[in-house]
């Protein structure tokens, strides 16, 4: 233990609820990350807050605590209509249902009802589980402004909103599609923005939209010399029409013994597996 970590608080030093302490403990936490110690006591007082963290940090449980918090106090008759409480937006569906899980556990001695929606799964259930009552919604950008759109997310109460990966989701091209859910909530309501950079972009959306916002950010802990795995970083620029090609004729050249190969989309991985199949890369 670092004696930076002696300085951090508990979580029973902070604003939280007997609820989400116990939720808390038994998922196995004793100290709260920097992040966490920073965040939680602003957020539950309700203020804006601009948050630089990379993932792993455990900026999940920074917002979705003090909204869970936030929650209880302010509606504790636990009324449940298909306006949320609370609204978490993530680039991908992946980190929705990661998030959406995250949520859940965290307030489940408060029955907090969390529903995810996403694109690529029908909309359908997805608008069922809204008009079921829902306390926070964790949403990808389309799929929130089309349900927005079809009148089953209603935005009118929302107390709290969070972006999170908020760098990610402009990068995805989800500017125009934030903004225009962000225009649809209340004055009043918290906005909460967690991104691992902050460039010009991200600081001019956290203008427009968050008032007086505290300010956390979080370093990654620097690695002592000669500790960090020694590894090769090298960057082709191809143009997008043919990057499987490349990519097959990479791995020929380098000939791994195990190889990892991100894409964009399912679509994009049954293109890349049948192409490097028909090349004789297993």
């Amino acid at each position: 233990m670092t004696s930076s970590e002696f300085d951090l608080p508990t979580f029973a030093d902070l604003p939280l609820r007997p609820e989400l302490l116990a939720a808390v403990a038994e998922l196995g936490y004793t100290q709260p990350s920097p992040v966490q110690a920073e965040a939680i006591a602003p957020l539950v007082e309700g203020r804006d807050l601009i948050g630089q963290a990379a993932t792993g940090t455990g900026k999940t449980a920074a917002f979705a605590l003090p909204m869970l918090e936030r929650l209880a106090e302010i509606r504790p008759d636990r009324r449940r209509g298909d306006a949320p409480f609370g609204m978490v937006l993530t680039p991908t569906r992946e980190l929705a249902l990661q998030v959406s899980e995250a949520v859940a556990r965290y307030g489940a001695g408060l029955r907090a009802r969390v529903v995810t929606v996403y694109g690529g799964a029908p909309v359908g259930p997805q608008w069922k589980a809204l008009q079921e009552g829902v306390d926070v919604v964790v949403a990808t950008p389309g799929r929130a402004i089309d349900l927005m759109n079809r009148g089953a997310l209603k935005l009118d109460e929302l107390e709290t909103v969070v972006l999170d990966e908020a760098d990610e989701m402009l990068d995805m091209g989800f500017v125009e599609d934030i903004e225009t859910l962000l225009d649809e909530t209340p004055d009043t309501r918290q906005a909460v923005l967690f991104s691992a950079t902050m460039p010009r972009r991200i600081e001019t959306l956290a203008q427009k939209y968050l008032r007086e916002p505290v300010t956390v950010r979080i370093q990654r802990e620097e690695v002592p010399d000669g500790e960090a795995p020694k590894v090769r970083q090298t960057a082709y620029l191809v143009p997008r029409t043919h990057t499987t090609a490349a990519l097959g004729r990479v791995l020929e050249a380098e000939r791994p013994r195990a190889a990892i190969v991100f894409c964009r989309s399912r679509l994009d991985v049954d293109a890349v597996t049948e192409t490097l199949t028909a090349r004789g890369l297993r």
